[in-house]
């Protein structure tokens, strides 16, 4: 519940049946909130921010198709919003079609962009003839299919059932144990207190392009024995050779080396954007390495004011 006795509001890419849905349905209390599906991503993250919303889950990166970069831009460039927390959800496919559809009947297939290169093989095996549609989302998809739109769609199984549609295949998919990772956003806010095994989410933005550039942000988590767990680079929309680079690494903003390196990011960045230190959801703890312990930087801290003062 939120202050107000009302049910917590969450906001979530629709329509109902998304895998977007399932992951959101993982989050402890996410039963006793309402949910509240949008259109887009863009919409999502809008309603976030205009507070219709009190906490949002969008798809941020797939283990096949990488990062998602709607959900990238509109995290770096739009109003701040922060990452709370991370959902890692097992993602296959199934064809849904209208009951009495034959494999042979399929002319068009329709899902989210995402969902067709993961399946991009399988479909050119089994309905070699079938054109491919684009839909805001797989529920969309399936809700078409429904309609008489489209002949099929590609969607979570648990979907059938709610758009009145027969399973005519399942467990489909290109590369198996495809995993999409969902982010679980607020709006700007402490972030949760570390717990060991937590990742930072930054968007660096480069002043001027120059030889050394990408070195000069990297340097600043090497030489702190910070691991980068994504980056991907995008262009800010200000022009041909704007770019900023949007990262994931080990370790949260309390952590002294993480301070360290963001601030020394705030150097040699025209911005820096915090989006989040949140628990990560594999668990996974980092490797810190000899000298860059919270220990270590206070040790040479008060090492470095002992010489300023004159008792070194």
């Amino acid at each position: 519940m939120t202050a107000d006795d009302r049910p917590a509001r969450y906001a979530y890419l629709g329509p109902r049946g998304t895998f977007t849905e399932a992951a959101l349905l993982t989050l402890p209390g996410a039963a006793e909130a309402e949910h509240v599906p949008y259109a887009t991503v863009p919409a999502v993250l809008e309603a976030l921010r205009r507070g219709e919303a009190d906490t949002a889950v969008v798809a941020l990166e797939n283990s096949v198709e990488g990062s998602v970069p709607t959900t990238l831009d509109e995290l770096a460039t739009g109003e701040p919003l922060q990452i709370v927390g991370e959902i890692h959800l097992p993602v296959s496919f199934a064809l849904l079609v209208r009951p009495g559809t034959a494999m042979d009947d399929i002319k068009t297939v329709a899902s989210h962009p995402i969902a067709q290169p993961q399946c991009r093989r399988w479909l050119l095996d089994n309905v070699p003839h079938a054109e491919w549609r684009a839909a805001t989302s797989n529920a969309e998809a399936a809700q078409h299919v429904a309609d008489g739109h489209y002949d099929a769609a590609l969607a979570g199984s648990f979907a059938a059932a709610r758009y009145g549609l027969a399973v005519l295949a399942e467990d489909i998919h290109d590369v198996a144990d495809a995993v999409t990772r969902f982010v679980v956003l607020q709006r700007p806010c402490t972030p949760p207190a570390p717990s060991g095994t937590d990742k930072t989410t930054v968007a660096a933005f480069i002043g001027e392009d120059h030889p050394g550039a990408l070195l000069e942000i990297l340097t600043e988590f090497s030489v702190r024995g910070i691991n980068l767990t994504l980056i991907q680079s995008r262009p800010t929309g200000a022009g041909l050779g704007s770019y900023l680079f949007w990262m994931d690494f080990e370790g949260h903003v309390a952590d002294a080396r993480v301070g360290e390196a963001l601030m020394g990011l705030r150097r040699v960045c025209s911005d820096v954007r915090f989006v989040g230190s949140y628990h990560r959801a594999d668990r996974v703890q980092p490797e810190i390495r000899r000298g860059t312990h919270d220990d270590d930087f206070a040790q040479a801290a008060t090492w470095l004011e002992s010489i300023r003062t004159g008792r070194g």
